[in-house]
Order: structure tokens, then C-alpha cells, then sequence
């Protein structure tokens, strides 16, 4: 199998990510995590075409509130290692590879935060993993079980014609914020040709398309276990995605969790609403969750 190692200093000097690279092994891959705070632990679920740098301004915040917040990159993203084959990439496998990598921390009482892909990937994982989670927060996702968004078509349709994502244009695209040009480029920074982007490029067409299609029984079943969650859970949406209109597309996690209560509306934010409100969206948590215990 081909891998592609994104080199070490193309994340010198990334601006607001002064942090320190953890790594662990899982199938020979070097995969990587942000590990940063004590306390309390938050576990941080990227989406697509991101990777945790997308958390900083939502780590920051908690960290100072007195948490340990782990921010994974799946392989294929961030400073993990990108297998070039996008055959290789499918839903089972992040998920195997991303519980396999979390299985190496020592992970209890977890609140759990998921974005785009990361609502299929950390969902599943929550649910196999009950017994060390805490806590759900739920932003800008979905489970899909063959129904699709127009806004996410369109998405589908231009990641086929584009052999070579623009993946710091496509998170401004996505912003509210107008975003400085060493802020885009930092996200530009783990993907420096297209094979380092195999795994950027396969994750719109992981999406089933049909009740058939590969992942939408699995995520059936997660639905199924959120049925029955009963334990804190915080579902806060943008207003501003057309991949996740608000507030139909929150509704449907408050109407299937027991325990979401109203969905939180982040205001003037876009699909990456960890870029645009992340220190707003950290403090939706701590209130939340003050003196929340499972």
C-alpha cells in the first residue's frame, strides 16, 4: 500500500496551532492526535475536507475552562498518514481506525463533539464505546441513510469533477468568516499534491446514496442506539448551511435524542461553524453541561 507522509514542516508556524503533535501506530500508519488540557476529556470529531485544526479556537476554550480535549486526524487527513488508493477509504474503516487510535488513550467520562463526517464516524463510536462516554455534542451533521440535501449533491457533484480538491478554498467557501490568507493555507497545510488528498477526494462518495448502499444500515443502528440515549446531549446548529439547513436538520437529532432538549442556534455561521463561533460554541458546552454528570 502507498502512503503519502505529509513533511513535518509544512505545519511550522500554522497560525493559532502552537500545539504538539501525538502520535500512535495502527496497521502501520502514523496517525495523529491533538492531546492538550487536563481534566475532564473532550473528544473532537473533524469532518471533511477538515482536520483538527478546525477545533483551535474551541480547544482553547475549554482547555482554559479546565478540560483535556484529544482532537484526532483520520488517516488520509491532517498530520496522519494518507494511503494514496481511494479504494482503501470506506466507513468501516475510519471507524475501525479511528476507535483502534483512540483505544491507545486513556479515554473515560467523554463528552463527545461531532461535525460533518464526524456525526457518522464519533456517533458509531459513542454508541460502541457507551460505557466511556459521558456526554454527546452534536453540530452541523447527519446520519445518512440514503436522503440527501441538494446543497450536499451540489457538493458531491463538483468533489467527482475535481480531481484536486482546493481544500483551503473549499473551508472558506463554507465560512462566514472571512478568512485571513495564512488561515486558508493552514488548512491547505497536510494536502501539498493530489495524492495526499485520496482520502479528501473519496469521502463525498462514501455518502449512501440509497437505503442499500454500504453505510446506511450501520448508521440505521446508530440512530437506533441514540433512541435510546440517555445520558446529556447538546445539539447546536448553524443558521447558515445549506448542507444542514437550520433548523430542520438540528430537529432531527433533537427529535431523536431523549435527552437534546431545544436546539441551540449559532448564529451568523456557515457549515464550519468551529471556524466561525468556536469559543461561542465551547461556552453553549460549558453551560450546558455545568454540573452535568452521566
Amino acid at each position: 500500500m502507498d502512503v503519502f507522509r505529509t513533511p513535518d514542516e509544512r505545519f511550522e508556524n500554522l497560525p493559532g496551532f502552537a500545539y504538539e503533535p501525538n502520535y500512535v501506530e495502527v496497521d502501520g500508519l502514523r496517525l495523529h492526535h491533538l492531546d492538550e488540557g487536563s481534566g475532564q476529556t473532550v473528544v473532537c470529531f473533524h469532518g471533511e475536507p477538515s482536520w483538527s485544526y478546525l477545533y483551535r479556537h474551541m480547544l482553547d476554550r475549554l482547555v482554559a475552562n479546565g478540560h483535556r480535549v484529544v482532537c484526532p486526524d483520520y488517516a488520509g487527513f491532517g498530520r496522519s498518514d494518507k494511503p494514496t488508493d481511494q479504494g482503501w477509504y470506506t466507513y468501516d474503516r475510519h471507524v475501525e481506525m479511528v476507535s483502534r487510535h483512540l483505544d491507545q488513550l486513556d479515554l473515560e467520562d467523554v463528552t463527545v463533539v461531532v461535525q460533518d463526517w464526524g456525526g457518522p464516524i464519533g456517533l458509531r463510536w459513542a454508541a460502541e464505546h457507551a460505557d466511556r462516554v459521558a456526554r454527546l455534542v452534536i453540530l452541523n451533521t447527519g446520519l445518512f441513510t440514503g436522503r440527501v440535501s441538494k446543497g450536499f449533491m451540489a457538493w458531491r457533484e463538483f468533489a467527482e469533477r475535481t480531481p484536486d480538491l482546493p481544500i483551503g478554498k473549499i473551508i472558506q467557501g463554507a465560512t462566514t468568516t472571512d478568512l485571513p490568507d495564512e488561515v486558508v493555507a493552514a488548512y491547505d497545510a497536510p494536502y501539498p499534491n493530489p495524492e495526499s488528498k485520496a482520502g479528501a477526494q473519496r469521502f463525498p462518495l462514501l455518502v449512501p446514496m440509497s437505503p442499500d448502499d454500504a453505510g446506511a444500515a450501520e448508521m440505521v443502528a446508530v440512530k437506533d442506539a441514540l433512541a435510546g440515549w440517555d445520558k446529556p446531549a447538546l445539539v447546536a446548529f448553524s443558521d447558515s448551511d445549506p448542507v444542514f439547513p437550520f433548523p430542520r436538520a438540528g430537529e432531527r437529532f433533537t427529535e431523536l435524542l431523549p435527552t437534546a432538549g431545544e436546539q441551540v442556534r449559532i448564529e451568523g455561521a456557515a457549515h464550519f461553524l468551529q471556524e466561525d463561533r468556536g469559543e461561542e460554541i465551547a461556552d453553549a458546552m460549558i453551560a450546558a453541561f455545568s454540573g452535568a454528570t452521566a
